[in-house]
């Protein structure tokens, strides 16, 4: 397909000019234009959690009063607002008239959380509690809600979806994730590894070690703060603090567990699972098959994308619209929006 087509990603190439998995993942996170037009703006509310907890909700500023649905992000490992795929999807939302909600994960909204607890791949629960509190807002005749989650976030998503069933339909009409690792081993395998580890995996851990060990100030003795402060892969991080924390053995069980893959012919609303094959935190051998996905799950699996890249244009203007546009339009057209928003623009 050529480069800005919207329409599907199942056969996009990326520009030349960023070969290989990794300069697709790097240079649409660091340089990608988002957005057409203003930077998004956002109104922020916190939410009380059902445990004492609580969770900050951002919307976008500016969707009208009555707009036709409400598509809600879930962002990935240490994301929020500011990633530029949040900001990507908040373009298209306001190019198609739709209010639009990005929920932040504990922790993940500026602010350490109160509760002896962060957020995790498998946590379809808080998905549960977040996706019907804002049902129950976009509740009129008509209105649709549509969500997509980005890597973690997608895992995430998948799971609650497989989980309830044809329940899932009460609460959501389509979801979507992007770039998630549905085999959380095979992917947190790959990114322990090599260039992945010495890149990513610290990233990764620039922030989140700094966040467990203000967890551990915050309650004392919650768990082995020396072994954290040692931890160097996100395996050992997950099997000191992500797994016990939220009710896993050990990192295999949680990565086990918590993992969307074996429950995906569970899911009976529409889903998209979109996932480059030169992801470099996903292998391409983890990614699922028709069979193992169910007869409500489309997958789009094109050869490049990079993790959460999908970048356009041509150089030096390039851009990440063309995949919020591409799974955006999907969701629509899923949920029986596309008119309503057509007449909308």
């Amino acid at each position: 397909m050529p480069s800005d087509n919207p329409q599907s990603m199942q056969n996009y190439r990326a520009p030349l000019w960023l070969p290989g998995g990794h300069l697709q993942t790097i240079w649409p996170a660091l340089y990608g234009q988002r957005v057409e037009g203003p930077l998004p703006r956002f109104d922020r509310e916190r939410w009380d959690t059902p445990d004492g907890d609580f969770i900050d909700v951002d919307g976008l500023r500016g969707a009208g009063d009555a707009p036709a649905g409400l598509l809600v992000l879930f962002h990935g490992l240490e994301g929020s607002t500011q990633s530029q795929y949040a900001q990507a999807y908040a373009g298209w939302a306001r190019e198609r008239g739709l209010a639009y909600a990005v929920p932040h994960f504990r922790g993940c909204s500026g602010e350490l959380n109160r509760a002896p607890r962060a957020y995790h791949s498998g946590d379809w629960q808080e998905i549960d509690w977040i996706l019907r509190r804002l049902r129950a807002r976009f509740n009129a005749p008509g209105q649709r809600l549509i969500a997509v989650g980005i890597s973690l976030g997608g895992n995430a998503l998948l799971r609650w979806a497989g989980e309830l069933g044809d329940a899932a339909a009460q609460v959501a009409d389509a979801v979507a994730a992007v770039c998630s690792p549905l085999d959380l081993a095979a992917g947190g395998h790959a990114i322990g590894r090599g260039f992945n580890r010495q890149v990513y995996t610290r990233m990764f851990l620039s922030t989140m070690k700094p966040k467990a060990l203000a967890k551990w100030d915050q309650h004392p003795g919650l768990f082995d703060r020396e072994r954290l402060r040692l931890a160097r892969t996100l395996y050992e991080f997950d099997d000191v603090f992500t797994a016990p924390l939220h009710g896993f053995r050990n990192t295999d069980d949680y990565w086990s567990r918590a993992s969307a893959k074996p429950h995906l012919p569970a899911i009976r609303i529409p889903a998209l699972a979109l996932n480059a094959r030169n992801d470099p935190f996903v292998p391409a051998r983890s990614l699922p098959t028709k069979q193992d996905a169910g007869s409500h799950v489309t997958l789009w699996q094109p050869a490049q994308g990079g993790h959460v890249g999908f970048p356009c244009g041509r150089w030096p203007a390039g851009h990440v619209m063309g995949m919020p546009r591409a799974v955006g339009e999907w969701l629509l057209n899923a949920a029986g929006l596309e008119s309503k928003v057509a007449a909308h623009g």
